[in-house]
């Protein structure tokens, strides 16, 4: 039972060197210090990295409804990276990794008055290719500022209390459910003082909905020590979790008490919903119900994570939601606690990553054994994470900036020959996660691709008309054509953009110049040469014209891939995942959405695109040539659980001068959860240069909405 959060008295002392808790009790070299965050946020410390001492003098409280036997506990929720804890002197032990929670029975040691003292280290990863520290994006990726340094103590410091039962963590999975029954596993981790036999009582108490609660009794006999109670439980009539566009994400609120010879030992409660989630050929299904996934890669909604909280959380979901996303790939990181709630609320999938990107040393695995089982036991009570990954990108991959020759070999070598990190770590960190919860699909690495008669592949990253490894968007859709197994599932594909200018001019000037240019390529992930290849941003004469060129790309680029995935849909295509949701410091990304939470263009496209009744058609990447027949078909999906009736299609062909070349009109109907249809095709036969026009207009299908596609028909080479 929670006692109180340690936030007040904090200091910190940066070092070189620990010297086993031993530190001067004097105030000379301390420096106040807030607990939770991050130390490059206090003055002083803003490009500290590596070692540093926290201290915090602290009263031990004496509330007036102590419990009998009473024991207390040190919990220290998450801290960047390694750390050392002593409390009064007393050494308390070491801890390697920033999300794992751990706790101490600090009962013989508090006093009235005490000091606790924790070290902690937190080294720049400067071998970028032999990480050591499992914190994934956080020390190394192109969407955070180079210079920055997680280090600090990240989540609250807290005082709990328990009789001689400490309840550690209450477990649940759902290994069945339909509308009449769920079989749900417990598993109760415990600590007894003694040898005791306890009385466990289970509450399933509905929280956002009306309905019965329901209370399970389990008896057992303890061991002195530490322990795990099994067991398990079947609701009736249980309410089922959906996603918001698949129905309510409804919750119970669970708790679990521990009763010793009738006095209350320990208790914890939580939200949980009841559901099942698979991937059947990555074809996924919520509750036995077929569906299409379609989301964005969620990096850490702050730079400085320790600054989230849940209505931070809450803001980002209400955009996801209202970009009709029904999953979030929590890329290469575990997330800020609130963000698991807010998102169970909210009814939005995640595709949660463990957090490794690209290479580490083979010193890494036990570390990452171990913490891959700690993030199951963590999270796995969510009903939003329905998939573990265990790995982004497990590829030699220094800078993705970087496309030279030497680069691109070594990339293309680890992809596609033996690796270390995906052969063998990932192998067992996938056996680990698929032990601990058989409930969800376990991704050995996330972007593997799937190549004929040599593998089977996993999700797919895809970057044709970005990164020139990849090459153009004509050679994406000849890999399309000849690769259909990378369709399946695609998880990262996307551009970068500047932001709104508002908020560009917040942290760059106009117009941009040269020395401008290079600070937003070095610390806020700007690839300059890389946008340089796609179109003439640097010919822009202001900083509007380079927003206007960046997200008007950006955006025509991820409908590019969001058609052709939505036509492909359940052939084979399951789930469309773009790169990336949301800027997590001021930065030129792939973002849809800026820092300061200001949607571009591109999101708005995106929320057209990912719309439940859409029509699109595809047009190949390429210039035509006058007289040439040129083939338009106009398709319509339906996403809905609801059949569509008496939908309106009209479809208008305009010249370069805007003037109507023909219009057509079309009444179409779709069953529930449809394939993507022809419902008409047109011929344009161009008869003079310039860009022509092809808008298709929906109307009776939700809110009206014309989707517009251009085409470039090129002068002949004798009149250029």
């Amino acid at each position: 039972m929670f006692l109180y959060t340690i936030t007040d008295g904090w200091q910190i002392r940066p070092v070189t060197e620990f010297t086993q808790g031993i530190y001067p009790r004097h105030e000379n070299g301390w420096l106040p210090a807030i607990v939770p965050a991050h130390w490059q946020q206090l003055p002083g410390l803003e490009t500290h990295s590596g070692k540093v001492v926290y201290r915090c003098r602290f009263a031990n409280p004496n509330p007036p409804d102590r419990l009998a036997d009473e024991r207390r506990w040190l919990r220290i929720n998450g801290a960047f990276y390694y750390r050392h804890t002593y409390l009064n002197g007393v050494d308390l032990g070491t801890h390697e990794g920033y999300f794992e929670p751990t706790e101490r029975d600090v009962t013989a040691l508090l006093n009235q008055q005490n000091t606790l003292i924790i070290e902690l280290d937190c080294p720049d990863e400067h071998n970028k290719v032999g990480k050591r520290m499992i914190t994934g994006v956080f020390s190394h990726w192109d969407c955070f500022d180079p210079l920055s340094n997680p280090g600090g103590i990240w989540l609250p410091v807290e005082l709990h209390r328990s009789g001689p039962v400490r309840l550690r963590q209450a477990r649940l999975r759902t290994e069945y459910c339909d509308a009449r029954l769920a079989q749900l596993r417990f598993a109760l981790d415990l600590d007894a003082a003694q040898a005791v036999t306890i009385k466990s009582e289970i509450i399933f108490a509905p929280l956002t909905f009306q309905g019965e609660t329901q209370v399970f009794t389990v008896q057992r006999r303890l061991r002195g020590g530490a322990q795990t109670a099994q067991g398990l439980l079947k609701l009736r009539e249980p309410r089922r979790w959906w996603t918001h566009d698949l129905g309510r994400p409804d919750l119970y609120q669970v708790t679990v008490r521990i009763w010793l010879d009738g006095l209350l030992s320990d208790e914890q409660s939580f939200a949980f919903g009841v559901r099942m989630f698979e991937l059947r050929d990555w074809i996924p299904y919520l509750n036995g119900e077929r569906f299409l996934v379609k989301g964005n890669n969620y990096p850490p909604g702050d730079m400085r994570i320790a600054t989230m909280n849940r209505e931070r959380a809450e803001r980002d979901l209400v955009l996801a939601r209202d970009c009709h996303m029904n999953m979030l790939r929590v890329h290469a990181h575990i997330d800020h606690p609130a963000f698991y709630d807010a998102a169970d609320a909210a009814g939005i999938l995640l595709w949660q990553d463990f957090p490794l990107q690209w290479l580490y040393r083979p010193e890494v695995l036990p570390a990452a054994r171990h913490q891959a089982r700690a993030m199951v036991r963590l999270l796995g009570n969510h009903p939003s994470i329905a998939v573990w990954c265990m790995h982004n990108e497990a590829i030699h991959l220094e800078d993705t900036a970087d496309e030279s020759l030497p680069a691109r070999l070594r990339t293309y070598q680890s992809a596609f020959i033996f690796s270390w990190n995906r052969d063998v770590m990932d192998v067992q960190l996938k056996q680990i996660v698929a032990e601990e919860d058989p409930t969800r699909p376990v991704v050995r690495s996330s972007g593997e691709p799937d190549v004929p008669y040599l593998r089977s592949g996993t999700d797919a990253h895809a970057y044709f008309g970005w990164y020139r490894t990849y090459g153009t968007l004509a050679d994406g859709e000849a890999a399309r054509l000849r690769f259909p197994g990378n369709l399946r599932f695609v998880t990262e594909f996307g551009a970068q953009s500047f932001p709104n200018l508002e908020s560009s001019l917040r942290f760059m000037p106009d117009p941009l110049d040269e020395a401008a240019i290079a600070r937003l390529v070095a610390r806020h992930g700007l690839q300059a040469d890389i946008m340089s290849a796609w179109y003439p941003w640097r010919q822009a004469t202001s900083l509007a014209e380079v927003v206007e060129m960046s997200q008007t790309y950006q955006a025509e680029l991820n409908r590019f891939y969001i058609d052709r995935l939505r036509y492909h849909k359940y052939r084979p295509t399951g789930g469309i995942i773009a790169f990336l949701f949301v800027d997590p410091y001021p930065a030129v990304l792939w973002s849809v959405i800026d820092y300061w939470r200001v949607p571009k263009r591109s999101y708005y496209a995106m929320r057209d695109s990912f719309r439940p009744q859409y029509v699109f058609t595809l047009i190949e990447p390429r210039e035509f040539a006058i007289g040439e027949a040129i083939e338009l078909p106009v398709y319509a999906v339906n996403d809905a659980r609801q059949p569509l009736t008496g939908a309106q299609v009209t479809v208008t062909l305009l010249d370069p001068e805007a003037s109507e070349l023909a219009t057509v009109t079309r009444y179409f109907d779709l069953p529930a959860d449809s394939l993507a249809t022809e419902i008409d095709r047109l011929r344009l036969t161009p008869t003079r240069p310039g860009r022509y026009t092809i808008e298709l207009s929906l109307i009776g299908a939700g809110p009206e909405f014309t989707n517009r596609y251009h085409l470039t028909v090129a002068a002949p080479i004798s009149a250029r």
